[in-house]
């Protein structure tokens, strides 16, 4: 796990603390710590929480990141339990939104979390602004109309579910159903999440709080639902956001 070890020095650094009170605050000797900077030997799991709890990154951020990828200013802003999410920017330091493509919904679950699984996802900007963390996700079936299989939804990262509003659209991934958009409601149990659909004939279902593993705010739609499913691609999405940009010029100068 060369990662951890790469990890563990780079936060310390950023922290600007040093090996010896480090390992104090650990409670484990320095030559152990040195030991884990250099790759030596490898924490166990308990001491990976520790250390996790420590810096306020999540664990699997501390074994699968690279760390020294990712601005200074967004890593210490990150909250406990919160999946590292490095912000990435173009040439033209703007910033870059991850597409999930339909093929790549498929392995979204398991690899949501997985560096090296985020970064082979292919990358574009939106014609506007955006701050924060964004991503692009596709749409399946016919529940959100007039949004259907083809059309892609952005969604902008929530760091937890207290800011969900009554009646707004959201992208879920949870355990079991993987990547869902619907509309949501929350009542006085706030252990459940009520989601609705658009389209009526789809009845309302309530899922447990406990069981989203990312809540994304719906941001804008790109609808290439008029495509075959064979024609999209990144190109057809790519035209499809020029399109919105001339439209979006158009619209600031009346």
């Amino acid at each position: 796990m060369k990662r951890i070890s790469t990890n563990i020095k780079v936060l310390r650094d950023l922290r600007k603390i040093s090996q010896e009170n480090l390992s104090f605050q650990l409670d484990i000797t320095r030559a152990r710590l040195g030991a884990y900077e250099e790759g030596r030997n490898e924490p166990p799991i308990e001491l990976m929480i520790k250390i996790a709890d420590y810096f306020h990154v999540s664990v699997d951020a501390l074994v699968r990141a690279d760390l020294r990828k990712t601005d200074p200013d967004a890593l210490m802003k990150i909250g406990k339990n919160r999946v590292l999410f490095p912000i990435l920017v173009d040439k033209d330091n703007n910033d870059c939104v991850e597409v999930v493509t339909i093929r790549a919904s498929a392995g979204y679950l398991n690899g949501y979390a997985d560096p090296d699984y985020i970064e082979k996802l292919p990358m574009m900007n939106l014609p506007f602004k955006v701050t924060g963390k964004h991503r692009t996700f596709p749409i399946q079936g016919d529940s959100m109309p007039p949004l259907k299989t083809g059309s892609f939804v952005v969604g902008k990262y929530m760091e937890s579910l207290d800011g969900i509003k009554n009646g707004n659209t959201y992208i879920l991934v949870t355990k079991d159903e993987g990547i869902v958009y619907k509309r949501i409601y929350r009542g006085n149990n706030l252990s459940i999440l009520e989601l609705h659909s658009d389209n009526k004939t789809y009845s309302p279902y309530q899922i447990k709080a406990k069981d989203v593993l990312e809540v994304w705010e719906f941001v804008c739609c790109l609808n290439t639902s008029d495509k075959k499913e064979e024609e999209i691609s990144m190109e057809s999405v790519m035209h499809m956001l020029k399109s919105m940009k001339v439209e979006i010029e158009s619209i600031r100068k009346s």
